[in-house]
C-alpha cells in the first residue's frame, strides 16, 4: 500500500464540553501496517479511531490520510472500511445482502460484486450460511459476516472497534488469527482498538498504548513489552503487573527496601548518563528468582500467599509494607517462611522517579534486531 495509506495525526486535539480527551496526538501509521490501539477504558483509543473514520470532529491540529488533509472530509469519502463492536447488521438482511449491501448502493457491477462476494465467503467460511439471517447465526458467525462486509468493500483503510470483544476465548483465539491471515492477503492499512493485551500482542506489527488521551509509547509488541518506555507502559503491560520498587542509586549500587543491590556495570552507566539518584526499578514477576532463606546480592523477605495457575505459582513475598509478587514453577518454602530474591540484571528497567520515563536500556542487552530501535521509531512526528 505505502506511504498513499499512510494516516498522520499531527498535533490533533478532541475536547468534549471543555474537557480535553485527546491531547496532541502525534503518530504516524505507515500504509498496509497492523496498528493496535490499547489503553484501558476511556483513555480515548474508540475516540482516536472514531477521528480517523470520520464520526467525530476534530477540535485542533491537522489528520491527514495519504496526500490529503482529512479534516473537514466525510466519512464516506475517506475510503474506510469499518467494523463495530456490536458488528450492526441488518437483521431483516441475509448473509449475502449485508455482505454487499455497499456494493449495490454504489452500483457495482454484478459480475465484480459476485467476485469479489466469493472471494470473502470462502476466506471466511461463510459460504453455508448465506441465505441465513443474523438471528440464525452465532456470535462467531455474526463476527464474520461483519469483517467480511467490511472487507468486500476493498478501501484502502480497516478500522475495527473491540471486534472480538462479544466471543468466547477459543473464538478469539481462532479470529486473531484469521485477521492477521486477512490483513496479509488484502495488505490494508488496519487501526484496531482493544483493551485486550493478548489481541494487541498477537495482532499487532504495532502496538500504540495510550492514557488519558496521551499517547505512552509506539513500538513492536516486543518492545512495548521487554523496553518499556515508562513506569505506566511497564505495569500496564503484562499480568501480573510488573513491580516497580523506590530505588537510590549510588556508588554502583541501588538502594532498594532498605537494602544494598550491586548493579552490573551497564546499568551504572545507564544511571550514571542519565544524571539522576531517586530512580524507580521495574522487574516483572517472571524475573524475579526466588530461594529459601538470605543469598549474596538479593533482597530478602518474607512470602505470604500463593496463587496456583496450574503451570505455575504466583508468589507475593512481603518486604517491610511492600508486597513483590513472583512467578516460579516451586516453592522454596511454605508461606511464612524467609526467602530471598534476586533481580534478572538482563530484564530490570531503571525509570526516573520525577518524570516516570525510562532512563534507557544498555546496547548489550538489546536482542539482535532491535538494539537501537527506539519506541519513536515510524511513530512520532517532531514538535
Amino acid at each position: 500500500m505505502g506511504e498513499q495509506n499512510t494516516i498522520v495525526f499531527d498535533h490533533v486535539e478532541k475536547i468534549y464540553q471543555k474537557n480535553k480527551v485527546i491531547e496532541d496526538l502525534n503518530l504516524i501509521i505507515p500504509g498496509g501496517q497492523r496498528l493496535i490501539l490499547l489503553g484501558p477504558s476511556g483513555c480515548g483509543k474508540s475516540t482516536t479511531l472514531r477521528m480517523i473514520a470520520g464520526l467525530e470532529e476534530i477540535s485542533g491540529g491537522e489528520l491527514r490520510m495519504g496526500d490529503r488533509r482529512v479534516n473537514e472530509v466525510p466519512s464516506g469519502k475517506r475510503d474506510i472500511s469499518m467494523v463495530f463492536q456490536n458488528y450492526a447488521l441488518y437483521p431483516h438482511m441475509t448473509v449475502r445482502e449485508n455482505i454487499t449491501y455497499a456494493l449495490r448502493v454504489h452500483k457495482l457491477d454484478q459480475q465484480e460484486l459476485n467476485r469479489r462476494l466469493q472471494t470473502v465467503l470462502e476466506i471466511l467460511g461463510l459460504d453455508p450460511y448465506i441465505e441465513r439471517k443474523p438471528r440464525e447465526l452465532s456470535g462467531g458467525q455474526r463476527q464474520r459476516v461483519a469483517l467480511a462486509r467490511a472487507l468486500v468493500k476493498q478501501s484502502r483503510y480497516l478500522l475495527l472497534d473491540e471486534p472480538l470483544s462479544n466471543l468466547d476465548a477459543q473464538l478469539r483465539v481462532q479470529a486473531r488469527k484469521e485477521l492477521v491471515k486477512i490483513h496479509e492477503l488484502y495488505g490494508q492499512t488496519f487501526v484496531y482498538v482493544t483493551h485486550d493485551q493478548v489481541e494487541a500482542m498477537t495482532v499487532g506489527q504495532r502496538v500504540a498504548l495510550m492514557n488519558q488521551g496521551q499517547l505512552q509509547m509506539v513500538d513492536t509488541p516486543y518492545r512495548v513489552y521487554n523496553r518499556p518506555a515508562n513506569i505506566f507502559t511497564a505495569k500496564f503491560i503484562g499480568s501480573p503487573s510488573t513491580n516497580i520498587l523506590d530505588a537510590d542509586w549510588s556508588d554502583g549500587a541501588l538502594r532498594i527496601l532498605g537494602q544494598r543491590i550491586t548493579l552490573p556495570e551497564c546499568w551504572n552507566r545507564i544511571a550514571a548518563q542519565s544524571g539522576e539518584t531517586q530512580l524507580c526499578l521495574g522487574i516483572r514477576p517472571e524475573h524475579v528468582h526466588l530461594q529459601a532463606g538470605a543469598a549474596e546480592n538479593a533482597i530478602l523477605g518474607t512470602l505470604r500467599y500463593v496463587e496456583d495457575y496450574g503451570n505455575k505459582r504466583g508468589t507475593y513475598v512481603s518486604v517491610g509494607d511492600t508486597e513483590i509478587v513472583c512467578i516460579c514453577d516451586r516453592l522454596p518454602c511454605a508461606p511464612g517462611g524467609v526467602v530471598s530474591f534476586a533481580l534478572d540484571s538482563e530484564h530490570i528497567h531503571l525509570f526516573s522517579r520525577e518524570t516516570t520515563q525510562s532512563l534507557g536500556y544498555p546496547p548489550e542487552l538489546d536482542e539482535a534486531g532491535t538494539a537501537g530501535e527506539s519506541a519513536e521509531v515510524c511513530c512520532a512526528i517532531p514538535a
